[in-house]
């Protein structure tokens, strides 16, 4: 064990075993876990309760940053731990299990969970798990690879956990922005007008007295899964990169744009990886998670900064980055997610927002997390945060998939996360569609022109042409709305 780590020497008679540890989380207790995008999350405190609650059942309520790795959300599913999650997975078992209402999954924009702790309209939360790097000797912590909601956890939790990282080099230190808005109704503006500003503390607060176990880990972040670009994710970013270029031109961006957002997956991969062999130079980010494709456009000179609250890699780009932070130091930072997420900054900064979506309907709803209007995904994540105050929120998706067997355009979306008031630009791999300043049936008529697969063209376009003989301001027909989908419930192919 590295008792330099724990620099408070106060502390290091407070050193027990993930299984000890454990035992200090009850039953109905609510949890709080640093972790974001599988980044700095708890790697061994999680997974011994999970393994303790199978022979002494529990139930808690599980607040996190965003998803966990190594399985964790899984594990705890499995063994009938979770009675409640929020705000964010990706978690195969834990997914089926909240579909099956076995577990409550709240769905939350990822700018929201600290506020309403802060705000006090969640129930306290009665201990927190952290990992940090280290323990500093006015007892602040280091985080790690993610900062998600560990701030306002350590500040509210009534007793805390720390798992220190020893597998995270120490120098991590000072790649992390602390700050913590005020509560209301005296909330001062935060002073960032540009990514790369930095306006807190190195470290995140924590009253040493909260502290009742300190275990030590090991274990590297979970992987990223990077998946190559294929011809559909290279045509939306090719798409997208034309686009850009094409506002340029106008004299609507610079060739630095404006800092990027991006989801995670292979399709923001691939889209980011595109400015790499474009005219596009001095970019910024300020998003949720660093990935692969971010370190690349810093390599190739092309991106001068990036904010984010987390960094979410492939093993050969984490052994890259963390094997020289000296390189990256001062081209990233790190901050709470309530930070990285805040709508006034996104606004204020004219964010260019890139998305994932399900699927989207003809006058530009976009669904982001449920399947058929029932079955979550994985969830709204910050996507929402984004889309609403983004300079331009953009959404992407295949135009079909499943053998051509579904369409990814649709007369009516089968559940709405973000309404047709905060979608600016509809890209899939068949062409992109520009929303901005048109009325619903013009919206209608361009993403049936530019993004719909050839074999449901005609078809869409019949739903419309019929829809608008009813007349109305948004044409629809409501008893054909969601035939698609039902269509594909009861005969496996939207195509009719």
């Amino acid at each position: 064990m590295s008792y330099d780590r724990i620099k408070l020497k106060s502390l290091h008679d407070k050193v027990i075993t993930a299984e000890q540890a454990a035992l200090l989380i009850k039953n109905g207790m609510i949890v709080g876990s640093s972790g974001f995008t599988k980044a700095g999350d708890s790697k061994v405190v999680l997974p011994a309760l999970a393994d303790r609650a199978k022979t002494d059942p529990l139930k808690i309520t599980l607040i996190t940053g965003a998803s966990l790795g190594h399985g964790t959300d899984g594990k705890l599913a499995e063994a009938g731990v979770l009675a409640k999650r929020m705000p964010f997975q990706v978690d195969r078992i834990l997914r089926s299990k909240i579909n099956a209402g076995e577990v409550l999954f709240i769905d939350q924009h990822l700018s929201e969970t600290a506020e309403l702790l802060h705000n006090k309209n969640l129930a306290a939360v009665d201990i927190a798990v952290l990992e940090v790097a280290a323990i500093e000797a006015d007892g602040s912590i280091i985080p790690t690879t993610s900062v998600g909601n560990a701030a306002t956890f350590a500040a509210l939790a009534k007793q805390v956990i720390l798992e220190i990282n020893t597998a995270v080099p120490i120098e991590i230190r000072g790649i992390h922005d602390i700050y913590q808005a005020e509560d209301y109704p005296r909330r001062n503006v935060i002073p960032i007008v540009a990514p790369e500003n930095k306006i807190g503390r190195k470290t995140i607060a924590l009253d040493p007295s909260k502290v009742v176990g300190i275990v030590f880990t090991d274990i590297e972040d979970s992987p990223a899964d990077i998946a190559e670009p294929d011809a559909k994710t290279t045509a939306i970013a090719r798409h997208i990169l034309n686009f850009f270029e094409k506002e340029v031109e106008m004299g609507h961006l610079s060739s630095s744009l404006l800092p990027l957002q991006a989801g995670i997956g292979k399709v923001a991969n691939a889209v980011l990886m595109g400015f790499k062999d474009s005219n596009f130079r001095n970019l910024t980010m300020f998003s949720e998670v660093l990935q692969d494709s971010t370190f690349d456009l810093i390599d190739a000179g092309v991106m001068d900064f990036a904010s984010a609250s987390s960094i979410t890699v492939s093993k050969p780009c984490y052994d890259r980055v963390f094997g020289n932070l000296d390189k990256y130091r001062d081209k990233m930072v790190l901050r709470p997610q309530n930070i990285s997420n805040t709508p006034g900054l996104i606004r204020r900064l004219g964010v260019i927002a890139i998305n994932t979506a399900i699927e989207f309907d003809i006058y530009g709803n976009v669904n982001s997390t449920h399947i058929s209007g029932t079955n979550i995904m994985n969830g709204i994540g910050g996507s929402g945060d984004f889309a609403r105050n983004a300079y331009l929120s953009i959404f992407v998706t295949q135009a079909a998939s499943k053998e051509d067997r579904i369409s990814h355009v649709l007369p009516m979306v089968s559940h709405v996360d973000h309404t047709e008031h905060d979608v600016d630009i509809l890209v899939t791999d068949i062409g992109l569609a520009d929303l901005r300043g048109l009325a619903p049936r013009e919206r209608a008529q361009v993403i049936i022109d530019n993004c719909v697969h050839q074999d449901y063209k005609e078809q869409l376009q019949s739903y419309y042409d019929r829809a608008c003989e009813r007349g109305g301001h948004t044409p629809h027909i409501l008893e054909e709305a969601f035939s698609w989908h039902i269509n594909l419930r009861d005969q496996g192919t939207m195509k009719k």
